[in-house]
Order: C-alpha cells, then sequence, then structure tokens
C-alpha cells in the first residue's frame, strides 16, 4: 500500500469530522504543522488531494471524500481487532485455541470443549493434521496445541494432560483368515505374517516407531509396506485386504464397520494413550484450564475454578 501510516489515515478521519486544522490537531494531541505534514504526506502517497484547505474553510475533495468512506470501515475494523488483543494481553489470554487432532474427537473431549467456553468464555477451532505429523504444526505455531499419540519426547513441547490407557487393538478385513476364526484375539507373534500400514509424515523416529514395531517380542520382523496419512486411508487398505492396522479401542469402537474386525493382541504390553501438548514457550493460561477440564472428564472430579494457574 505505498507504506501508507495509520496515523495518516487517523488524521485525516479526525479531519473529516472536524474540518477544521485546530481542532484535528486539539483532538490528535499535536501540532497544527503536524496535522499538515500529515495530510500532506497521505496525499503524496496516494497520489491526489484529498483536502481543500483556504483562509476561510477546510473540505474534503470528491476523491478525498470518496476516500474516506471506503477507509473508514476498515480503518474501523483494525481499530477493534487491536483493542480485542490489547484486551486479551491486559488478562493474559486467548480467546480462541487452535488445536489439532487425529482421526476424531471423543466425547469427553468435545465435552472439556464445552465447558471451556461455558466457564471461562474460549472458543475452539479445530483441525486435523496428518498422521504422521503429530508435532509440526505445534511446534511451528500453526496450532497452539494438538491431541495427538504419545510418546513425546521433544525438548519444546509441554504434556498438559495424559489421556487414560487403552488397549491397542488389531484391524483386519473380516474376511481375513484371523476374523474368520471367531476367537477375536490373535498372538503377538501373528503380526509377523501381516503387512501393518504405518503413518506417513515428518514425526520423529521413535514415534513412529511406537505406532508399528519392528519386530514381534520374539525377534521376528513385522512387515509395513504401506503408508497413510489418515485413519480413514488405513480402515480403506485395511478393508481390501491386503493389509493391517494397529489402532486403540476408543477409535475402533467409534469406526465400526462390517468389512473390518478389530481382535485384541495377546502379548502387546504397550497400550495406546493420547497427549495434549503444547509448545513449552507457548503455555497459555486457557491451556492449562483445557488440561483441567480434561482431567475433571476423565475422572468425573470437579476442580474449582479459583485454582486455576
Amino acid at each position: 500500500m505505498n507504506q501508507i501510516q495509520v496515523q495518516e489515515i487517523e488524521c485525516l478521519l479526525a479531519l473529516a469530522e472536524e474540518l477544521h486544522f485546530g481542532r484535528t490537531a486539539a483532538r490528535l494531541g499535536c501540532s497544527q504543522s503536524r496535522v499538515s505534514q500529515l495530510i500532506a504526506a497521505l496525499e503524496r502517497r496516494v497520489g491526489v488531494r484529498l483536502v481543500d484547505r483556504t483562509s476561510r474553510r477546510v473540505e474534503l475533495t470528491r476523491f478525498g471524500a470518496q476516500f474516506v468512506a471506503e477507509v473508514r470501515p476498515a480503518y474501523g475494523t483494525l481499530a477493534t481487532v487491536v483493542a480485542h488483543a490489547q484486551e486479551r494481553a491486559r488478562r493474559g489470554a486467548l480467546c480462541q485455541l487452535r488445536i489439532g487432532f487425529h482421526g476424531s474427537v471423543y466425547e469427553e473431549v468435545t465435552e472439556a470443549f464445552r465447558q471451556l467456553r461455558a466457564r471461562h468464555g474460549v472458543t475452539m477451532a479445530l483441525s486435523e493434521i496428518p498422521l504422521g505429523s503429530p508435532f509440526s504444526a505445534v511446534l511451528d505455531g500453526r496450532l497452539d496445541a494438538a491431541v495427538v499419540e504419545l510418546p513425546v519426547r521433544e525438548a519444546a513441547l509441554t504434556v498438559g494432560f495424559r489421556f487414560p490407557p487403552q488397549d491397542r487393538l488389531l484391524a483386519v478385513a473380516s474376511s481375513h483368515p484371523l476374523a474368520a476364526s471367531g476367537a477375536g484375539r490373535v498372538p503377538v507373534e501373528e503380526l509377523a505374517g501381516l503387512d501393518i500400514v504405518h503413518p506417513t509424515g515428518d514425526a520423529p523416529d521413535y514415534w513412529m516407531v511406537a505406532r508399528v514395531p519392528r519386530a514381534t517380542p520374539a525377534g521376528a520382523p513385522i512387515r509395513s509396506t504401506a503408508g497413510i496419512s489418515t485413519v480413514q486411508e488405513g480402515l480403506a487398505l485395511v478393508a481390501s485386504g491386503e493389509h493391517a492396522m494397529l489402532v486403540c479401542r476408543p477409535l475402533a469402537e467409534r469406526a465400526t464397520r462390517g468389512d473390518v474386525r478389530y481382535l485384541a493382541v495377546d502379548g502387546l504390553d504397550e497400550p495406546s494413550q493420547l497427549g495434549l501438548i503444547w509448545r513449552t514457550d507457548r503455555a497459555a493460561p486457557q491451556l492449562t484450564v483445557l488440561a483441567r477440564l480434561l482431567h475433571e472428564e476423565f475422572t468425573r472430579v470437579r476442580i474449582p475454578d479459583q485454582l486455576v494457574v
């Protein structure tokens, strides 16, 4: 915008109302010469005269009147945004949290979100993040926090809340021999005979290995040739009969479909556990409140609001 200064716009809008350089100067708390300088600078940037001034009167030119009519709403919007930001800064708070998640958001989580809005006036902006990129959007500031699978060993991230651990199940096609047996369970060593899908993305190696182990407890290698970026992609590959997928029990309960069966895995000791994470250097008070509300929902123990930090 040719480096137009906000102070120049403010001066023109005040002059348009006062139509007097002396009164405009008094309103802005500056000298009349400063008002003249600001208007002249704005006219140079715009490239047209905006104000006609004689010894007897001050008025906007036709271009000036049109410019004021067009710029006043935009300036009002900018002033409102700045005022809201100042208010949030004064309270040390955000009015909205940007939260990322994988797959789906459980009822307990949405209830915590509802409580955060009802009790603290904080809303949520939710977005699904790629399955294999659990940390990137939080680390680069695109999200304030995310609900992702643990472990998290990044020094820049804080795990504000750990969800209750959940069993991991094996998803296979309903036509798969393991499902056809009717046992509903499978020994962990059977994983070596499957092709298990894995997340694709920029997650660290330790996180990827936690999703799909490279070997069974007895040391048999586990094959994983297909990558996925969403849970639904994984389920579609499973249903085709060529692949299997390790999932947590809550996901299995919410993603029921006729062409996929979920089997308990005997001997798979590592459970699945979600965590609410945020950048340690951007630990807004609302994130601490959200962690507390999640604790309330999963333990059904109400913590008094005055204990919020």
